[in-house]
């Protein structure tokens, strides 16, 4: 404590009479305020009062309680509001005044004392009664009553809930049970004061005298609340009668004596003390949470405020005003006749929309149907006795509120969605194809969307949304929202609110390089997010436009217990704010991608080197000015800015980018913590020196966590720049450079020159619109270099799959309203255009040669892996595929009041199988992957009957067969794609999009697309093909994948010699001219389904009829076509060794 503290205020109580004429009340109860700059006073005709700062201006004054009750006894504060109570009743009220409630109970007797429970959602109050009362805060209810064994005087709370009882002693109460874990007596007769701070309780009180009062005695007892055990105490000969801790000395308290004198003492040493006269008799004496201000009233109801002019006169270290009402203009009168223009009235001016400005979405839903229920609450509906039935909430939204979806839904796109693809071809064919659709959605472009105009909002930066027609997410025009070469990411995938980010990632030059050195290597962890972000980047580069999906890469994500801790996953119902949502992701990502990478790479390619941002942290003791040192990586920075309504800053400049940069590298922090040299839980300054600069600046806008002020930064054209310069001096300071600044050192070999990559903002101020995420990102930087060397950027925006280009004015322009920056991704300049694609020509393929669940077949030679040396996949090498599926999540649908079903999301399906086989000589057919691939989360459907999977299958603790993960069975499909190979199946557009993999159309050899003409909408079913073309029954149980692959590899045979004898044309007409005679089915599959087929087509359709069905195999070598036809089917004539037919394709 500083020697020179003086009285810097003191004020007389007014009267508490309503005419001011009364006498000053007697004090009955005096706190400072936790929240605000606030002094609370309770008298004894239960006013409460309060005053303002040092300066103690009167704020607010009401009786909150009956003057027949007496004194008020205490305050509590919360955020909300001041907590008050009297004997025989407990108030709450918000600081202006309004009381929210107020309570009087029949069991309330004498009430004396409370304090917060349940982390401050309820209120625990007692007194001397032989009950205590639990209040539920928010309803301002008795919800429990506690019989106690005691009367209570006062409480404390600390690690346990500390109770003076009116005997002396101290019970310690259990926060959760309130049940008494110790008995403290600390004096003989009463507790005067008592104050409880960490481990620590320190007690002032009375001792029986064996003639006369009880007196109060020169010791202040200490007692270790830790160890449950009392410590010498504090001498003070002028009898404690108050004590109060210091705020930010841990270790030190102070006691005060009814005759003004007080002593500031350390009581893990009371021999280091320090004394204060004040000079008067006192009745109460209070401590401000800052340390800097202490309130002392008198015996003539005086209130004294003492303080040091070395420090700031506030009551709390964070200064918090109290809120005053507006001041009212004065109304200008204004003459209304003919010699005053009507114009000089003037019209207001609003810089936000109006109330009045009503959108579109506003309207009530009439005559639809109700939402469906929550099954996890139907689940736990119980009945009330009576009428109606309850449920808990399931945690998935607000206490008694429901969300509201179908608006939501009905507004979720910004234009009308485009016409499905079928309507498109029927259109087509009608002769009524009309405008293209971009066209149309920018002629939309300046009308109004859910009351935003194009001034405001452009129609582009709407949610935008899948629709599902007849043939599913198939039928869905992508191309109508993106017309670049950049592929966009599909929504309807749980936390699909990161495609922004994702996509930030994967036009980061070095991530994207990185990523894919990762992935081709050695690594098979299923939970390594770095492998996943590999799969994305070059499954993004495939696609070329085309739409994607992240599905893997989320699942993975959904997957990680660490994810989940930080509620950033969706399934576990609403979550906060979209921006901090993504910012916390985006920490875990970058935490997670150096950790992947920590594990196998090298050192040299080590994501931490690349991404951490090194600095070594000073803590310096604020007692005994010790400095301890130690290492703190980051991986993100933070940024700080300045309050721009400061009195500092009014008549400054505005700051510029690189001085919040700078600002943010330079911020210091003090902190509380433990100092081995002094021994104590001092206030440690923190200071950062960086050592080292890394290859990707990662910024986090963090407007959440400043000043609401500092978004008119961001909204000031041009202030963030395309190019910064940050340079490390040597006492480890950061200095940032930028523009004109820039330039002049550019040159200069300590600058560092980054350059902005893309961003992540958040859209949200859509009126009837959820707010989302969407990307601007800088191709052009992970493009190779423009011919002649010229530097041109490339923005584009990604919002989920609609993407556009737009200009750098755009891409960087934020408004406060609608568009804030998230995060942010600087690359060093070096590493423009270096994109690195050798690891192409060397990937790891170890794993190719893994026999996986082949080895439960060796016996019956159902297949073998590949032969390392002998089997080398390359370019040419064909093999066939196929996959079977099950079911993850049934499809969600909508009933509409017309009766028309809408999909809302479809079915969600998980990769059962996989199965590969060889399509070359010699082992043409022989299979070398057949992986059955593990499933850790729920099945609803195994879809048997055509995936050929059962029940158990594919649980690890039940299966079979030699489960393989997801990540090693699509690692190896992964593999053979980059190596060239060419895959043959049947409908593998389908296939790869649920294994979540594009595979190049070049790669593809489709039957369903070798047997279909481009005159004809049909495509033909495998089973019907296999019947027709090579006679044999296949999928007449339950599908299998081995047999499925094995027949498209013959039908892709077939369509060759078809091809080789110049008959295809011919073929393709009879089996389209055939095949409604049964429906486009086998005849046995056509009759078991109630169909019947001629007398005369059913010879056509025997043994004799095989001229017509064209099920014979053309002879290629010798002869002519005509003597053919007595050839034998295939699969019946021919030896075993003959042609390509050989084992096991015969």
């Amino acid at each position: 404590m500083e020697a020179d503290w003086q009285e810097i205020r003191q004020l007389q109580l007014p009267a508490s009479d309503v005419d001011g004429y009364g006498p000053a009340p007697n004090i009955g109860a005096l706190s400072f305020d936790t929240h605000e700059e606030l002094l609370w006073i309770g008298d004894y005709h239960g006013r409460i009062t309060s005053f303002v700062g040092a300066q103690l201006e009167r704020y607010t004054s009401i009786r909150a309680h009956e003057e027949s009750e007496g004194q008020v006894l205490q305050f509590l504060f919360n955020e909300r509001g001041v907590v008050s109570i009297a004997s025989r009743s407990v108030h709450f009220m918000i600081r202006r005044g309004l009381t929210q409630w107020n309570i009087e109970h029949p069991s309330i007797k004498r009430l004396c004392c409370m304090t917060f429970v349940d982390r401050g959602s309820s209120l625990l109050v007692a007194g001397n009664q032989n009950l205590m009362l639990k209040v539920d805060m928010g309803k301002g209810q008795v919800v429990q009553e506690i019989a106690s064994m005691s009367e209570y005087t006062m409480m404390r709370h600390s690690r346990y809930i500390c109770a003076a009882t009116s005997t002396g002693s101290v019970d310690f109460l259990e926060p959760s049970t309130l049940n008494v874990v110790k008995t403290w007596k600390a004096h003989t007769a009463s507790i005067s004061d008592m104050e409880a701070s960490g481990n620590s309780l320190i007690t002032c009180g009375r001792s029986l005298r064996q003639h006369g009062p009880a007196m109060l005695e020169t010791f202040a007892k200490v007692y270790d609340i830790k160890k449950m055990q009392q410590i010498p105490p504090i001498p003070f000969p002028a009898a404690a009668a108050f004590v109060q801790f210091h705020p930010r000395l841990s270790n030190t308290c102070v006691l005060g004596a009814q005759n003004g004198q007080l002593q500031v003492v350390d009581f893990v040493n009371p021999n280091t003390s320090n004394m204060v006269v004040l000079g008067s008799f006192i009745t109460h004496f209070l401590m401000s949470g800052s340390g800097n201000i202490w309130a002392v009233a008198d015996q003539e109801n005086v209130i004294h405020l003492w303080g040091s002019p070395n420090k700031p006169p506030t009551f709390n270290d964070v200064v918090q005003m109290p809120e005053y009402a507006d001041d009212v203009e004065p109304v200008r009168h204004i003459s209304i006749d003919d010699d005053i223009p009507f114009s000089t009235v003037g019209m207001p001016y609003y810089r936000k929309r109006l109330l009045s400005a009503w959108g579109n979405e506003h309207p009530w839903v009439i005559g639809s149907l109700p939402q469906k229920l929550d099954p996890d609450i139907e689940r736990s509906l119980r009945s009330t006795g009576g009428f109606g039935q309850f449920a808990p909430n399931p945690g998935k939204g607000l206490r008694n509120q429901a969300n509201q979806r179908r608006l939501w839904d009905a507004n979720a796109a910004a234009f009308p969605n485009p016409k499905f693809l079928s309507e498109k071809a029927k259109e087509l064919e009608d002769g009524l194809e009309g405008r293209p659709i971009s066209d149309a959605a920018e002629a939309l472009a300046g009308l109004t969307f859910s009351g935003a105009t194009r001034e405001d909002v452009p129609w582009y930066y709407m949610n935008v949304k899948i629709k599902y027609g007849k043939y599913g997410v198939a039928d869905f025009d992508f191309r109508a929202y993106n017309n670049t070469i950049y592929s966009g990411l599909e929504t309807d995938i749980p936390n699909s609110y990161l495609n922004p980010l994702l996509q930030l990632m994967k036009y980061t030059p070095i991530m994207r390089n990185q990523a894919l050195h990762h992935v081709s290597g050695s690594c098979l962890d299923e939970d390594c997010l770095f492998c996943e972000l590999g799969f994305l980047c070059d499954m993004l580069e495939k696609a070329a436009g085309e739409v994607c999906q992240a599905t893997n890469l989320l699942k993975t994500f959904s997957s990680n217990p660490e994810a989940a801790s930080l509620n950033i996953l969706e399934e576990q119902g609403p979550l906060g704010d979209l921006d901090v949502r993504l910012a916390t992701a985006n920490r875990f990502f970058l935490s997670k991608i150096a950790q992947d990478s920590r594990k196998i790479d090298p050192p040299e390619f080590n994501m931490d080197r690349l991404l951490t941002l090194n600095a070594q942290m000073t803590m310096r003791c604020l007692n005994c000015h010790n400095e301890t040192f130690r290492r703190v990586p980051s991986l993100v920075m933070d940024l700080t800015y300045p309050d721009m309504h400061s009195p500092a800053r009014i008549r400054s400049p505005a700051p510029r980018f690189s001085d919040v940069l700078k600002m943010s590298f330079s911020a210091s922090s003090q902190t509380k913590g433990y100092c081995k040299h002094c021994r104590r839980y001092p206030q440690l300054s923190n200071r950062r020196a960086f050592i080292e600069l890394p290859s990707i600046l990662v910024l986090d806008a963090a407007l959440d966590r400043n000043p609401k002020s500092s978004i008119q930064l961001w909204s000031n054209t041009g202030w963030l720049p395309e190019e910064i310069g940050l340079t490390i001096h040597p006492g480890g300071d950061i200095v940032c450079h930028e523009g004109e600044n820039l330039q002049r050192f550019r040159h200069h070999s300590h600058v560092i020159t980054y350059e902005l990559v893309g961003l992540v903002a958040d859209i949200s101020s859509l009126q009837g619109q959820k707010s989302h995420l969407v990307s601007f990102i800088n191709v052009a930087i992970s493009e190779p270099p423009p011919p002649h060397g010229v530097k041109r950027n490339n923005w584009h925006l990604f919002n989920d799959f609609l993407v556009r280009k737009v200009d750098d004015q755009e891409a960087l322009h934020f408004a406060a309203s609608w568009k804030t920056p998230v995060v942010l991704t600087y690359q060093m300049k070096a590493y423009r255009h270096a994109i690195d694609n050798t690891w192409k020509s060397n990937p790891d393929i170890s794993c190719l040669y893994n026999e996986g669940s082949l080895m439960y077949h060796r016996n019956n030679e159902a297949g073998f892996a590949l032969r390392p040396g002998l089997e080398v996949p390359q370019p040419g090498f064909y093999l066939g595929i196929d996959a079977e599926f099950v079911s993850l999540e049934q499809e969600e649908i909508e009933i509409k009041i017309d009766g028309t079903i809408e999909v809302i999301r479809p079915v969600r399906q998980g990769t059962g199988r996989i199965s590969a086989l060889r399509g070359s000589d010699p082992n043409e057919g022989v299979p070398f992957i057949d992986d059955y691939i593990k499933i850790n989360e729920p099945i609803v459907d195994h879809l048997t009957q055509y995936s050929g999977l059962s029940a158990g299958d594919l649980d690890p603790r039940r299966s079979t067969h030699a489960l393989q993960s997801l990540k090693v069975a699509y690692k190896k499909l992964w593999l053979l794609l980059n190596l060239g190979c060419t895959f043959v199946g049947h409908g593998l557009a389908s296939d790869f999009r649920t294994i979540n993999i594009h595979v190049p159309k070049s790669q593809i050899v489709d039957t369903v697309t070798l047997f279909r003409p481009t005159n004809e909408k049909r495509r033909l079913s495998l089973r019907f093909l296999a019947w027709y073309f090579l006679d044999e029954e296949i999928q007449t149980g339950n599908h299998d994948s081995i047999v499925d692959a094995r027949t498209a590899l013959r039908l892709w045979r077939k369509h060759q010699e078809f091809a080789k004898a110049d008959t295809l044309e011919q073929k393709l007409a009879e089996i389209y001219r055939d095949g409604p005679n049964t429906a486009f089915k086998p005849p046995a599959e056509f009759e078991a389904q109630g169909g019947k087929i001629g007398r005369s087509r059913r010879k056509v359709y025997g043994t004799d009829a095989s001229l017509l069905s064209g099920r014979i195999t053309p002879e290629i070598q010798g002869g002519s076509a005509a003597s053919s036809v007595v050839g034998t089917p295939v699969g019946k004539g021919k030896r075993e060794g003959e042609g390509y037919f050989s084992s096991p394709l015969k």
